[in-house]
């Protein structure tokens, strides 16, 4: 059945604010090439754009040939700010943006083990609406918020979590009732593998396991291109997995004798103290960060090899039942050891598993939570502000880059 013309233009509206977003300004001869509209569609849309305060000309392309030059028309950045929230057991980090991720403010606040939870409650809402206030005042449209836990699949809410602080679950409902904004919460780990996929190491991967080696260790499956949570969120919650090596077996409310008790910071620091090395720890980063930043620097071979041998047994697992072709390493710690400890864990792989599994270093390290925030964030108010056909005969557009919808006359 023919789309309804209110649907052919939200398609073909939709399909050039993606492409301006993903391609930067254009010409309105370099939409009607990009999108095959013919050029009288093309100057509707982009009127309809500019009445609607979604685009604006931005400036002007030079042409060989007499006469003006053709103006450039771009997303208006400014139409919405978002938030990205990255949640740690030891404080919170906010970056605010604008609509097509340029960011605008940053801070941090950290939280003590032994602080209250109202305290700590209050002072990060503070950190959000400050920050927010810094970036020019512009009431949030939507806040991306990464967290340790397990995000419960019906509700898309934090779920109570042993060994996490209460303020964390506090922080999310806090946001939701002061925040003009829509309030997004997702896995850090989950949201780092995003974040990969997007923009580091995973680029050229629909299928793959990203490996999150922070304080903790987890990981994010993500399969044919879609990211699998699981029936109750858990998927990836490698911390618990059964290892040879470790004292004993972990257990429901806690994994201290699983593959944590090989490859969580506290860990490979224990691993890095018998082979006799130390480093001067950085802020807001896992101290095994800067002992395997270090040993990668002086050649600590030894060391290296175990820990990629105990790496090793976590991804021959994963690859065994997921088969996955690519493994990510993570989080602060994968990053420090970039590709000199990618190929040692892949060489022990390949020992272990008669599987091809590419092992990479991650290109973003624990900075891929806030991309991954900003980037769930970004998704959410272009959904909300990009034209969308609501009735029955919508058939609905996808991102340029995954497919997008064919434009309509």
């Amino acid at each position: 059945m023919p789309a309804s013309p209110s649907t052919a233009r939200a398609i073909n509206d939709r399909l050039a604010l993606r492409l301006l977003e993903r391609e930067g300004p254009l010409t309105a001869g370099q939409l009607k090439q990009l999108t095959g509209l013919s050029r009288p569609t093309v100057a509707d849309l982009v009127e309809r754009l500019q009445d609607g305060g979604l685009i604006t000309v931005v400036g002007e392309a030079g042409a060989r040939r007499r006469g003006p030059n053709a103006r450039l028309y771009g997303i208006v950045a400014d139409r919405a700010h978002l938030a990205a929230v990255d949640v740690r057991t030891q404080g919170v980090t906010v970056v605010v943006s604008d609509l097509l991720g340029g960011r605008l403010a940053e801070a941090s606040l950290p939280v003590r083990a032994d602080s209250r939870t109202a305290a700590a409650v209050a002072g990060a809402v503070r950190l959000v609406e400050d920050t927010a206030a810094r970036a020019g005042g512009r009431p949030l449209h939507c806040v991306g918020i990464g967290a340790p836990g397990l995000i419960d699949p019906g509700t898309g809410e934090l779920r109570r979590t042993t060994g996490l602080p209460a303020w964390h679950r506090r922080l999310v409902t806090a946001l939701q009732e002061r925040l003009p904004a829509r309030v997004i919460v997702e896995n850090e780990t989950n949201l780092a593998a995003l974040a990969e996929q997007r923009a580091g190491a995973a680029r050229d991967r629909d299928t793959f396991v990203l490996f999150w080696l922070g304080h903790g260790v987890g990981a994010a499956v993500v399969l044919d291109g879609a990211l699998r949570r699981g029936a109750s969120g858990g998927a990836g919650e490698l911390g618990f997995l059964p290892v040879p090596g470790t004292a004993g077996l972990p257990s429901a409310s806690g994994c201290d004798d699983g593959f944590h008790s090989l490859a969580s910071s506290a860990a490979i620091a224990d691993l890095a103290a018998r082979h006799g090395l130390t480093a001067a720890e950085e802020p807001h980063e896992p101290p095994a960060a800067a002992l395997v930043r270090g040993a990668v620097a002086t050649g600590a071979h030894d060391f290296l090899d175990e820990l990629a041998g105990r790496l090793a047994l976590g991804a021959a697992a994963v690859s065994a039942v997921l088969d996955p072709g690519c493994v990510v390493l993570g989080g602060e710690v994968g990053h420090a050891g970039g590709p000199e400890l990618a190929v040692r864990v892949a060489d022990h792989l390949g020992r272990l598993s008669p599987l091809s599994t590419d092992v990479r270093a991650s290109e973003l390290g624990g900075g891929a939570v806030l991309h991954g925030a900003l980037f769930t964030a970004r998704e959410a108010a272009q959904d909300d502000l990009f034209p969308r056909q609501g009735g029955p005969d919508d058939v609905g557009v996808t991102r340029p880059d995954a497919g997008e919808r064919r434009p309509v006359g």
